[in-house]
Parts: C-alpha cells; sequence; structure tokens
C-alpha cells in the first residue's frame, strides 16, 4: 500500500487574522521580486537603443511588448490562480520570465529584444493583479489597505531594482544584467513561494459560496461596469506612462545623465509605496471610487509641473511629488471590484481592469517615444498626458456621480 504524502491543511483562516498579514508580507516579498519585468526595461532603454542604433520610439517599444505581456498574462494568471492556486501560477509564471531575460541577452536584432518582453511582461504579472485579488480573499475589514500593500510590491522593486540594473548595465553591460537577472529573481521568487505554500497549506483554492455581497450597487452590470473601469485605466495609464517611461531617457536629453534619471525613478516610485498605503487607508474608510478620483487629479497636477520647471532639482521634486500622487490609482481599480463584483469572479475581472491600466501604460510609453520623435521634445507628450488623464477624471467623476444618484433614489424609496 502506498502512502501519499500531503501539505497539511492550515488552522480554519479567520480573514484579518495573524495568519493573514504573515500571508500578506510573504505576497509582498513576492511582488518586490516579480516587479523587475516591469522596471528593468525603462533602465536598459539608452543602451539597448545605442546598441541597435535605434530611434526612440522603436526602442521603447519593449516596454510596450512589456506590458502587453503584463496586461494578458494578468488575465490568463488570474484564471489559472483560480484553477490551480496562487503559488503554483505564480512559479510557472517566473520560470516564463526568467527565460525570457536569459532569451534577450543573446538578440542579435531589435525586433527580437522586443518581442522577447512579451514573456518577460506575462511572468511578471502574475505577481500584480493576481496577488491583490488573492490577498483581497485574506481580509474583510481591512481589505483596502490589503489590496494596496498588495500592489505596493511593484513599488518597492521600483525603489530597489532600477539602481541595481543601472550599476549591472555600467559594470558588466546590458546583456549580463539580463542573465543576472534571470538567476536571482528566479531563485530568490522561488523560495518565497515555498514558503508561502506551507503558509497556505495544501488547499489554496476557496469556495465563495459564503463570501458577503459586494458592498456598492451602480446599478450596472458586471460586464459593463468591467469594460467602463478598462477604458478609465487606459486614461490614466497613458498619462502616468509619459514620466515613468521616458524619466531615465528626459534627464539623459537635458544633460543630466541616465543616472540621475534611474534616481528620480527610484525616487518617485519610493513616494509611491507611502501613496498606496496611504490610499488603502483612504479606501476603507470612504471607498474604491472616490480613493480613485482623488489620486487621478492629483496625479493631472503633477504632470503639470512638468511643463514648467525642468531644472534638476526641480525634477527630482516633481517626481517624488508625482510617485506621491499616483501611487493609489492602481490598485483602487481592483478594490472596486472587489466592492461591486462578487467575490467568486475578482481574480478574473481585476486581471481585465488591470489589463486595462497596463494598455494605457503601454501605449503611453509608445506615444511618448512617438511625440518625441515627431517634435523633438517631450513638452507635447507631458500635454497629451495631461489630456488623456482628464478624461479618466471625466468617467470616474461619472460613476461616483451615478452612485450617490442611486444612493439618494434607495434612500426615496426606503422613506
Amino acid at each position: 500500500m502506498i502512502i501519499k504524502k500531503t501539505i497539511p491543511e492550515t488552522p480554519i483562516f479567520q480573514p484579518d487574522s495573524r495568519q493573514a498579514w504573515i500571508r500578506l508580507a510573504l505576497a509582498l516579498v513576492v511582488g518586490s521580486l516579480g516587479s523587475v519585468g516591469m522596471w528593468s526595461v525603462v533602465v536598459v532603454l539608452p543602451a539597448v537603443q545605442l546598441d541597435f542604433a535605434a530611434t526612440r520610439g522603436a526602442a521603447s517599444l519593449a516596454f510596450t511588448f512589456t506590458m502587453v505581456g503584463f496586461g494578458i498574462g494578468g488575465v490568463i494568471v488570474g484564471r489559472s490562480t483560480d484553477r490551480f492556486g496562487i503559488v503554483a501560477s505564480i512559479a510557472v509564471a517566473t520560470l516564463l520570465m526568467a527565460i525570457g531575460y536569459v532569451l534577450t541577452s543573446f538578440t542579435s536584432a531589435l525586433w527580437q529584444f522586443n518581442l522577447l518582453h512579451l514573456a518577460i511582461g506575462a511572468g511578471s504579472s502574475a505577481t500584480f493583479a493576481p496577488l491583490m485579488a488573492e490577498a483581497s480573499h485574506w481580509f474583510e475589514r481591512k481589505r483596502g489597505i490589503a489590496v494596496a500593500l498588495a500592489a505596493t510590491g511593484s513599488y518597492i522593486g521600483g525603489t530597489f531594482w532600477p539602481p541595481i540594473v543601472s550599476w549591472g548595465m555600467l559594470t558588466f553591460g546590458w546583456r549580463s544584467t539580463q542573465i543576472g537577472i534571470a538567476i536571482v529573481v528566479s531563485a530568490l521568487t522561488l523560495l518565497t513561494l515555498a514558503v508561502l505554500r506551507m503558509q497556505m497549506g495544501a488547499n489554496e483554492r476557496r469556495s465563495h459560496a459564503n463570501a458577503p455581497p459586494p458592498k456598492i450597487d451602480l446599478q450596472i452590470g458586471s460586464n459593463a461596469l468591467t469594460t467602463i473601469l478598462f477604458v478609465a485605466g487606459i486614461g490614466c495609464c497613458v498619462a502616468m506612462a509619459m514620466p515613468q517611461v521616458h524619466i531615465v531617457a528626459y534627464c539623459g536629453d537635458l544633460g543630466y545623465g541616465a543616472a540621475r534619471g534611474a534616481e528620480m525613478l527610484s525616487l518617485m516610485l519610493a513616494l509611491g509605496i507611502i501613496s498606496r498605503v496611504g490610499s488603502g487607508f483612504l479606501a476603507d474608510r470612504i471607498g474604491g471610487l472616490r480613493t480613485l478620483l482623488v489620486g487621478a487629479i492629483a496625479q493631472g497636477l503633477a504632470l503639470m509641473f512638468y511643463l514648467f520647471f525642468d531644472g534638476l532639482t526641480s525634477l527630482y521634486i516633481i517626481s517624488g511629488m508625482f510617485g506621491l500622487f499616483q501611487g493609489g490609482i492602481v490598485p483602487a481599480y481592483a478594490i472596486i471590484v472587489r466592492e461591486a463584483m462578487p467575490a467568486s469572479q475578482a481574480a478574473t475581472r481585476v486581471g481585465i481592469v488591470i489589463l486595462g491600466t497596463i494598455a494605457g501604460m503601454s501605449l503611453g510609453g509608445w506615444l511618448s517615444g512617438a511625440i518625441f520623435d515627431a517634435t523633438g521634445s517631450y513638452r507635447a507628450a507631458f500635454i497629451n498626458g495631461i489630456g488623456w488623464n482628464l478624461f479618466n477624471v471625466g468617467i470616474v467623476t461619472w460613476l461616483l456621480l451615478r452612485s450617490r444618484k442611486r444612493a439618494s433614489l434607495v434612500m426615496r424609496a426606503a422613506a
């Protein structure tokens, strides 16, 4: 008789418990490691452009492919998480990302480098939207802060990955750095996942039969609301991409050097951590929609400052402001999904909505580079970002006004 050994199921899990916070801490480590797939290409962009003798717009397509892979991968991994669990899904995605990094180091043409970033983006996606959806199931009273913290991994990684990648690129070259990223990230991520697996037990999947109903009712079907949030995400993230994707190149054009730009990106993302955590606390008090509107308006104001100031000190200050203002925007979408839609659809619908934000980042990254190529400066690109941001503010304001209208009608009916 063969005795099958299995990982024992952990004691009955309680939301908002100490065990939930331990899981969240491990998820934060995983998210920080996996976020390298989003940020490394931003740092190596100038070196890759020079190596392949390409235009800024053509080199920027690597980021576009990364974001396309990131967005589509988030939906696929979301569905995989519902079926196979978060640990197995992230493990497979991490190996895919590592393979992508290794292969980019051997590319002989820019199109090969760009195309492989589909795999890098898809692998990195597992540590963002699926993790946010998973964390939302671990908490009820503190769901907003939990989702925000899960999303903060990408910004924590954004504070240390750009300087590390920049150092590796200057010391060993960008090709060797790509291989180094693959080895370090895959080893550390798989080790952390093993610990998370032990914390969660053998049964990673859950039944949502007894999950509480949505907190808000906009009188919009789930499919329609998902589509609206998807479009809104495009608008805010086209604007968001301008500084995040091009700040390194922008500083190079101004004569400050790529290293200064990498420092600004790191500062931007470091302060974005504060913004994301703060937005989580805010969402637990005023809801996801209002939190999203506050972040979108603040992001637009920060973008406007880039139009009027380009001194080195000014750019450090504005980049810090930008990170502090916009960091809570993307997690707010996941919170809205959990507030307005059934829990059983969370992983898939969060993935779809985040796909919209990624589509905006990829479009914004390429569009800003193309506008630079056409005009010779980034001024028009900043103006373009502000316009897209206003589009997002309009959609969110409409949803919020609709929410108020429905609440008023419910109160009148009750009277």
